[in-house]
């Protein structure tokens, strides 16, 4: 739909209608990656104004660029440009009645977490419905993302260039995630195990704040076009339920709500 015209009294900043422009352009990238010429040619823009767009974008952290080939794409930071903007129709027309009749089936509460940088964000819960519930507010909480059930499922079903991301924004801490992050052999075998067993474990890695070696939880990926864009979770006491317990009741109904949740996607 095309924009009402505004009307201002202030001149417009040329250089930021044109980096806006690069932006949209390597946004609509098949491959997600594009060169400097290929964007100029794609924006209409001068080849060099162009390069120096791109380079102020990275240098603000916005764009990534490529050694390998110089070839440019967008970084996870633009997503904090989005963060302001609340577009949560598929979670409550879609996913929210899901996760009510999965409560149910699994008592215990489940939380709907999507990708925030570096770190997995809670995005809608039945936490304040569960009669097993040991935290009443989770809406808006980060999860880390190689230490959880639903990190790790996350990042062993996105799209390659994003996990690549991630794992770079995590190696820059100080943190244990930082040190998994950089362990070529950790990273494996999580990747590994993940994608054979289609779900992401915690068995008390990290427990919100309480003592370790509390809370379990699985989690199973939500995909679109192939690749993780969300992912859903059971989380439990550990002193109540054995992890093969938890994968053997829990993992089958989380995937019945997974792909009811898909499939409320595409339609």
């Amino acid at each position: 739909m095309q924009q009402p015209e505004h009307h201002s009294s202030y001149p417009k900043v040329r250089g930021l209608a044109r980096g806006l422009q690069v932006l949209g352009a390597l946004n609509l990238c098949v491959k997600g990656r594009a060169s400097s010429g290929e964007l100029a040619n794609m924006t209409g823009l001068h080849r060099t104004t162009v390069r120096r767009l791109l380079e102020t974008l990275v240098s603000q952290g916005y764009v990534w660029r490529s050694d390998s080939d110089d070839s440019f794409q967008l970084s996870l930071r633009v997503r904090e440009l989005s963060e302001g903007f609340t577009d949560t129709e598929w979670i409550s027309t879609v996913a929210s009645p899901v996760m009510g009749t999965l409560l149910p089936k699994v008592v215990w509460p489940s939380d709907l977490s999507l990708p925030s940088g570096e770190a997995m964000q809670v995005r809608e819960t039945t936490h304040r419905f569960s009669p097993l519930s040991f935290h009443r507010v989770m809406v808006g909480r980060r999860l880390p993302m190689l230490l959880t059930a639903a990190g790790r499922a996350y990042i062993g079903h996105c799209a390659d260039e994003e996990r690549e991301q991630i794992l770079k924004l995590l190696r820059a801490g100080e943190d244990e995630q930082a040190r998994l992050a950089s362990d070529p052999a950790y990273l494996k075998n999580l990747l590994a195990r993940v994608r054979a067993d289609g779900y992401g474990t915690n068995d008390g890695e990290w427990n919100h704040n309480l003592e370790k070696g509390k809370i379990g939880a699985v989690a199973v990926p939500i995909v679109q076009h192939g690749h993780a864009v969300a992912c859903l979770s059971v989380i439990y006491l550990l002193r109540a339920v054995r992890r093969e317990d938890a994968v053997a009741r829990y993992v089958p109904a989380l995937r019945e709500a997974v792909a009811r949740i898909e499939a409320g996607l595409q339609g």
